[in-house]
């Protein structure tokens, strides 16, 4: 369904950019689809136009109706001025599509036409190297035939999930923030080994490798991770014996605290940006 869509980014960030790297070079979406918009800075317009040749093009010279995608990729703060901006410009038939965090469906549809096909998606930083994953929220007036569009859109740069708009901020604790705990982890993974006299580069490799393995071992068996854990478990050997470690010291219920204190923060920023967005 990608093929020959027009997808243009509005707003020209490191949120952008990472969907545009993942994006570059997919077999079913060619880099002349791929148009980048911001207000004022035509400088970092040239420059992701160099680096991904892709089109970038002055907001004034935009030609909104040949766009069959339209991703809003700015800053929270900036959304309600493109939305302005944007309502006299958008189509009924085109999609909108938002990655600003903590900005609601009904938010944006609050602004632009009746009926506007509006979906809210929340990647992760591994979208750079195709590997994100991304929820995808659709709102009111998304058809089943634009959803899957935007699911084959969204899986150029990793893979998507369809969830509720409500289980967006649990989906950002553990998605949106998710890879932030795996580089904590890979930290304590790193000083541990270079305190056993391990150099620091192949304690990282080590570590690296390991946390590789294990997804790619979740990903390709299909088997549930508690019984990857008891395959790799020997009675009284030691991984067991690092497993009792953890446990005492409270791994498991430190990840899921990170989860939840991280969904409280997007529910809180949420509410927060709702209160200023939908009385103005």
């Amino acid at each position: 369904m990608l093929i020959n869509k027009r997808i243009l980014y509005v707003g020209a960030g490191s949120m952008a950019e990472g969907m545009i790297a993942g994006m570059n070079g997919c077999d079913s979406l060619h880099n002349v689809q791929i148009y980048v918009t911001n207000r004022t800075n035509s400088e970092r317009l040239y420059e992701l136009q160099e680096r991904y040749t892709i089109t970038g093009i002055p907001q004034a010279e935009v030609n909104w109706g040949s766009m069959d995608v339209i991703i809003l990729a700015m800053k929270p703060k900036d959304i309600t001025a493109a939305l302005i901006d944007l309502k006299d410009k958008v189509q009924e038939r085109q999609l909108v599509i938002s990655v600003a965090a903590g900005i609601q469906n009904e938010q944006i549809e609050h602004y632009l036409p009746e009926n506007q096909p509006v979906v809210r998606i929340m990647p992760n930083t591994s979208s750079t190297i195709g590997e994100s994953a991304t929820a995808i929220a659709p709102g009111t007036h998304v058809s089943a035939d634009q959803l899957t569009l935007i699911s084959e859109l969204v899986n150029t740069f990793g893979e998507s999930f369809v969830i509720a708009e409500e289980q967006m901020d649990v989906f950002t604790g553990m998605a949106g923030s998710g890879p932030a705990y795996f580089y904590k982890l890979m930290e304590h993974f790193e000083e541990t080994g270079v305190a056993a006299g391990i150099d620091r580069e192949t304690a990282r490799k080590i570590g690296t490798q390991t946390m590789l393995g294990a997804a790619r071992m979740l990903v390709e068996t299909e088997e549930e991770p508690a019984i990857l854990r008891k395959k790799v478990t020997s009675p009284n050997g030691t991984t067991a014996a690092g497993l009792e470690a953890l446990n005492d010291a409270g791994a498991g219920e430190a990840m899921t605290k990170a989860i939840l204190s991280a969904a409280e923060r997007s529910n809180e920023i949420s509410e927060e940006l709702k209160k200023q967005l939908l009385t103005r």
